[in-house]
């Protein structure tokens, strides 16, 4: 059985999808506080992508390490925010730092409605 824990990265299937919205089996950061992880089918989480071109100001870089496990640097897609049910999670692949963690709150509460 797999066990879903904040800040955890893991491969996710995208697919099917439409329009902008990202594609493929790809890593992504759950965001979701375990309370609601427990509670419930879906997780919500934040895509990550290798692609680090033109980057927006509310992306966030992690550089590819040990703890992340990513295979290069990427970039944390902050604005692309989306909930899957627990099934499309295919394979933990590591955990974002306390610092990645606390950019995404901050570039998070921006864009919520925030400043």
């Amino acid at each position: 059985m797999k066990t879903f824990q904040c800040a955890q990265i893991w491969l996710v299937n995208f697919d099917p999808s439409f329009g902008h919205e990202y594609q493929k089996i790809r890593p992504a950061l759950i965001i979701q506080h375990e309370d609601y992880i427990a509670s419930g089918n879906l997780l919500t989480v934040i895509p990550i992508s290798s692609q680090i071109v033109n980057p927006s100001e509310l992306d966030i870089l992690i550089t590819a390490n040990s703890r992340n496990r990513l295979m290069k640097n990427s970039l944390l897609k902050t604005k692309q925010i989306s909930s899957f049910d627990k099934k499309r999670f295919i394979k933990l692949i590591g955990r974002a730092d306390s610092e990645i963690m606390a950019k995404m709150n901050s570039h998070l509460q921006r864009f919520i409605c925030g400043k």
